[in-house]
């Protein structure tokens, strides 16, 4: 759906975009990640055929985004960070005037209003005017309007932002629902929601692509190996000699913690899961168990991770 190779994009003395290139499949829900000035809103921009790249190829749907625009937004719908809807309108008045600047007919725009109306849950406030609706009920007329022509990709740029809790939950849920039918390509640097929606990530720092892949590719090529984490009654001795001959065990750090019992944090190479072999090694020596936890790494780590590897190679 999306093909980026060697995009840039330049303002002068500040490098916005520098020689990126990624891959989006067709379906799904896909995660630009990244920290605030990293790129993320630049790209959308330039996808949507909003802002020219200065080098580089841009194709969207097999159609140049530089050379066949009109194609290109003819396939696109797009809700940008500020969602620059008219406020004096009312929603089904405003989202039925969209509707015609795409160049629908009259009754294609009657069905398409009436089904976004429903999908994007505002068919109680359609004769309701935009300027007295909340940001919530905004950010869904926004989805509505990207979604009215029936456009095979759909870019949006920090949708939640601004939301309350309560309000992002639900926009989250509208979002999960458009990756069955659409290819959705998700702008945040909010980790929760791309763990939440999104199936891809690509993860941008700085104008760059530092790493792309499914979330759990991601982890695995970053080293994702699991931590458990165990709480018994054991002579430490004893314990640590018995940990040192583990296969599959990378690293352990033992500490009391109170009441008799070592706390131990292990650190697992992928492909091992030794909570069994703990299991019996506490159950054959009588040892008291309370606790073996194995914890996974999250996006979050490898996001920091990735982040980190990036800031220290460019020092």
């Amino acid at each position: 759906m999306i093909e980026v190779i060697g995009l840039r994009k330049e303002y002068p003395g500040c490098p916005a975009v520098g020689d990126v290139s990624f891959t989006v499949p067709a379906g799904g829900i896909v995660g630009l990640l990244g920290p605030n000035g990293a790129g993320k809103s630049t790209i959308l921009k330039i996808l949507s055929g909003y802002m020219p790249g200065t080098h580089g190829t841009v194709r969207v749907a097999g159609f140049d985004v530089f050379h066949q625009s009109a194609e290109v937004r003819k396939r696109i719908g797009y809700m940008p960070e500020n969602n620059p809807l008219h406020l004096d309108m009312r929603v089904k008045d405003y989202l039925t005037f969209r509707a015609r600047l795409k160049g629908m007919g009259a009754r294609e725009i009657r069905d398409r209003v009436a089904a976004v109306l429903d999908q994007c849950d505002l068919i109680g406030v359609d004769r309701r005017v935009i300027g007295q609706l909340s940001k919530g009920y905004r950010q869904r007329v926004g989805l509505a309007d990207a979604l009215v022509a029936k456009p095979e990709l759909i870019l949006l740029d920090e949708p939640t932002i601004g939301l309350d809790p309560n309000q992002i939950r639900s926009v989250r849920e509208l979002i999960l629902s458009l990756g069955c039918n659409y290819t959705v390509l998700l702008s945040t640097h909010i980790l929760s929601e791309v763990e939440i929606t999104c199936s891809h990530v690509i993860i941008l720092n700085q104008g760059k692509v530092l790493a792309s892949g499914t979330k759990q590719n991601l982890l695995d090529g970053l080293g994702g190996g699991k931590e458990i984490h165990v709480e018994l009654a054991a002579p430490e001795s004893a314990l640590r000699e018995i940990l040192a001959t583990i296969e599959g065990l990378e690293h352990f750090d033992l500490k009391p913690v109170g009441e008799g019992y070592l706390g131990c944090v292990l650190k697992v190479r992928p492909g091992f899961d030794l909570r069994p072999v703990l299991f019996e090694m506490a159950r054959e020596r009588g040892w008291v168990l309370r606790e073996l936890t194995q914890v996974r790494q999250t996006l979050e780590d490898a996001f920091v991770r990735v982040i980190r590897d990036h800031s220290q190679d460019q020092s």
